[in-house]
């Protein structure tokens, strides 16, 4: 049987004609696709974590870095139980759950009731700047500020309000703040006042923090 020349030319004609138009098509699809992806990916902030941060000053308002060692933790509502442990000889044992073993090894158990506190800052030293949570709920955040050097604490209240933050839908919901007021105690603390009012992730100084005493010229 004899072939077509002419069948089979148009066949080829028709391939030749298709088939790099389809490859292209393709690719671009597949291309669109990736950058699509891609954009909606790179659009979310890589730092995401809010906080409010507190930037450190001595009393004339030079930046500095405080020398001393602070501790900052937050007033809970209520109470909690504690479990202190003596025994002739050793030091005290505290716990926040009993512990039956220490009662059979010879210590005496006392309860007793404080303050729900909790530690958001642990034993920060030599510390030009710090970051601090705020809590979602509350009109009014109370911190305590304990130092190593002195005995007394500083007490600082932060009155604001929150509200959720949506960047993309594919990114989530945030919760930012508002800052309407800050007050501060003065045992270590000269003045206290506010930078940036709005605190989210950017990094922004929110709270400046004007420490008693001046610092030494170099």
């Amino acid at each position: 049987m004899k072939s077509n020349p002419q069948h089979g030319h148009t066949e080829r004609h028709r391939m030749k004609r298709l088939s790099p138009y389809s490859l292209i098509a393709g690719l671009m699809i597949l291309l669109g696709a990736c950058m699509l992806a891609g954009c909606y990916s790179n659009n979310c902030p890589m730092e995401n974590t809010v906080t409010c941060n507190y930037a450190f000053y001595d009393a004339e308002g030079t930046a500095i870095a405080y020398q001393d060692t602070i501790t900052v933790s937050t007033l809970m509502p209520g109470y909690k139980t504690v479990y202190t442990y003596r025994k002739m000889g050793t030091l005290p044992i505290t716990k926040d759950e009993p512990d039956p073993t220490l009662v059979e090894a010879g210590y005496t158990e006392t309860l007793s009731q404080q303050r729900n506190d909790t530690i958001l800052l642990n034993k920060k030293s030599n510390a030009s700047s710090i970051k601090i949570p705020m809590s979602y709920f509350n009109a009014v955040d109370t911190l305590i500020f304990a130092y190593r050097s002195i005995s007394s604490k500083d007490t600082v209240k932060i009155h604001h309000s929150s509200y959720p933050h949506v960047e993309l839908p594919e990114c989530g919901a945030y919760r930012f703040h508002h800052l309407k007021s800050v007050t501060a105690t003065d045992a270590a603390i000269d003045h206290i006042e506010i930078s940036n009012p709005d605190v989210g992730y950017e990094g922004t100084t929110n709270i400046k923090i004007y420490f008693n005493g001046v610092a030494e010229a170099e």
